[in-house]
């Protein structure tokens, strides 16, 4: 018999607190391997892992590609990087972004789940829009145990109020109480997990886009539905693929998106257009203003009255876009 003993954490915005606190109560003698997904800039020096490294009983570093799976150790997603789990490997690539990060919780949720099952427990801590949500949506469909910070203590509380939105969540617990239900879980006996589950080969798919494999020549993006969306990283068109009651989708290029990270995507993609053309009016009116200042200086005051009118018209023009700027931003959907 099996136990649950690989412990899969994904966090974002506000999940600083909750990972040290959470790591803090580890011991040795709970015999886990830990992972750990927190989103960081690429160009942010990572200083999670010697954090952690601090907070309690377990070894805590940066995963290197390749490097076995210990028990007793916290292995954390470089930067730029996604962290997946092959069999008792494991694995950081450069893959396409996913919810719009590298590294993404999602890979790590999913790959934890297709290579253990049900020894898996997927934990979702304070974040922004919903990444880890179809990761955990796959460990539960594999038979594996699910646990959300309770919204009402995260710092941002859209991650965990997705996950139990979307997911049929086991537990929504303080982050203090964790490790007392992981050590109880810990101790269960659970059967051998089952092979060829429905879903296998896309989940299999996604695995390999995320370690780098093409998405176009393995076919992933015809797994689903085509949409009349574009990817806002490529371009390239999104399918849509459905699982339960939810849908997320996938470009030919690998890139993927969960409904709610798309949406922010789009909104953002729609403020720089606009900020753009207020760029371009704005340039337009400094020439057309210069040049009006030309003919007046050049005593054709009929000219420079008609290049100071067109100023104006497109100052007009400007406010009105500006204004909409303004409103979009104010009013989109943030992390």
């Amino acid at each position: 018999m099996n136990r649950r003993n690989i412990i899969v954490i994904g966090a974002s915005a506000g999940g600083f607190d909750s990972l040290k606190l959470l790591v803090s109560r580890f011991t040795e003698a709970h015999d886990l391997s830990v992972f750990i997904v927190w989103h960081i800039s690429p160009e942010v020096s990572d200083f999670l892992p010697e954090v952690l490294d601090g907070c309690g009983a377990l070894q805590a570093a940066h995963a290197v590609d390749g490097e076995r799976i210990e028990r007793s150790r916290i292995y954390v997603a470089p930067p730029d990087h996604h962290m997946i789990i092959d069999n008792d490997i494991v694995r950081v690539t450069h893959g396409p972004k996913e919810n719009l990060f590298r590294p993404a919780v999602d890979p790590l949720f999913r790959s934890a789940a297709y290579s253990f099952g049900n020894r898996v427990i997927g934990i979702i801590l304070s974040g922004a829009l919903d990444d880890g949500v179809a990761g955990l949506w796959t460990i539960k469909s594999r038979g594996g145990t699910v646990i959300v910070q309770d919204p009402a203590e995260a710092e941002v509380r859209s991650m965990p109020e997705s996950a139990i939105r979307e997911v049929e969540v086991d537990y929504i617990l303080p982050v203090s109480e964790m490790v007392d239900l992981i050590a109880e879980l810990g101790l269960e006996a659970i059967p051998e997990a089952t092979t060829g589950e429905a879903g296998d080969i896309v989940i299999s798919k996604e695995i390999d886009t995320a370690e780098g494999a093409s998405a176009f020549r393995s076919g992933l993006y015809e797994m689903g539905e085509l949409s009349p969306f574009t990817c806002p990283e490529c371009h390239g068109v999104l399918s849509k693929i459905t699982e339960g009651g939810r849908a997320r989708f996938r470009c030919h290029t690998g890139h993927a998106f969960s409904a709610e990270s798309l949406l922010s995507a789009l909104a953002e993609n729609i403020e720089d257009s606009l900020y753009g053309a207020i760029r371009g009016i704005e340039e337009k009116i400094m020439l057309l203003n210069q040049v009006g200042d030309h003919f007046a200086e050049m005593n054709d005051p009929t000219a420079a009255a008609a290049y100071f009118n067109g100023a104006n018209d497109s100052l007009s023009r400007m406010d009105a876009i500006r204004e909409v700027a303004f409103i979009k931003k104010s009013t989109r959907i943030l992390s």
